[in-house]
């Protein structure tokens, strides 16, 4: 199957569009027929949102970047800005690098001696983050907590690329909050229901990634096409993403099902059929240490 794409993906068009009206109609109409519906609605669209930037910070759908990154500045989300995901995404796109607790800044995993030398306290709290339920809970904040914290020493150190991204995510969230101050929906609400989208891409990220020897064995295949997958632009076929980073969403499940015995030797098995085979397993229970298994000291 070939990577060649159109000038225009229409389908990731429309769906950006179907994205911002159900966005629109959760914080004003739904919200006011009844706020429970429409902060289901407001997470969904949160979830979709970041993986549609995960789309546009692959090149999708035009062939111009800054066509494709205005459709997606609107910080939604509120938490991230999205210029620091694309920088951040595309180093983690480093496959030699994957799950490296120092060059690969996706990573969950850290040296063993920097663990080692944690207080209990913070031990214990990473052991409950590694806990799908854990994730979920209490991953969106240690991750902005990350983010923010690495980013403010950054900035008072000089680095001005990333001072613009917050720039331009602050200009973003004050649209967002003129939005919100003149919608149905009360703040409080829509803060809930951004944290909520990011526990939602929890469950992604959860063992996307595992520590291996070989690259190549280091990202799975979760088969499951529910709602999840979609969600997740079919970004569960993550041996084919890493494999094929330029092939937009709506063509993966097809590019997999083509070639999915050489994707599965490619990945030494790393697979799973659905989201509810890892809730089963690793809801209470923690998949991967926090100290990496393949690095000295562990």
């Amino acid at each position: 199957m070939s990577e060649n794409r159109p000038a225009i993906e229409w389908p990731t068009l429309a769906l950006l569009a179907a994205c911002y009206l159900a966005c629109a109609l959760a914080t004003t109409v739904l919200a006011a027929l009844w706020l429970p519906f429409g902060i289901a609605v407001l997470i969904l669209s949160v979830t979709l949102h970041s993986s549609l930037q995960h789309e546009v910070l692959h090149g999708h759908p035009f062939r111009k970047k800054a066509l494709n990154e205005a459709l997606v500045f609107l910080p939604i989300g509120l938490f991230y800005p999205y210029g620091r995901f694309r920088d951040l995404h595309l180093e983690h796109h480093r496959d030699e690098r994957l799950t490296d607790p120092y060059d690969d800044p996706e990573s969950n995993y850290l040296d063993p001696v920097v663990w080692a030398g944690l207080p209990r306290w913070r031990q214990r709290l990473l052991r409950a983050n590694n806990t799908l339920l854990g994730r979920m809970l209490i991953g969106p904040a240690l991750s902005v907590h990350a983010l923010y914290s690495g980013d403010a020493r950054a900035i008072l150190d000089g680095d001005r690329a990333i001072a613009r991204d917050w720039a331009l995510h602050v200009a973003g969230l004050i649209l967002v909050g003129l939005w919100i101050a003149a919608a149905e929906m009360p703040v409080l609400a829509y803060v809930a229901s951004a944290y909520a989208g990011m526990s939602i891409l929890k469950i992604r990220t959860f063992l996307e990634h595992r520590a291996h020897d070989l690259a190549r064995g280091r990202s799975v295949i979760v088969e499951g096409r529910g709602v999840l997958s979609f969600l997740f632009l079919n970004n569960n076929l993550h041996t084919v993403h890493h494999a094929k980073p330029g092939v937009a969403w709506y063509r993966l499940p097809a590019l997999y099902a083509e070639r999915r015995e050489e994707f599965l030797r490619r990945n030494e098995g790393y697979l799973y059929r659905s989201y509810g085979e890892i809730f089963r397993q690793y809801f209470l229970k923690a998949k991967d240490p926090v100290p990496h298994p393949l690095r000295p000291g562990n």
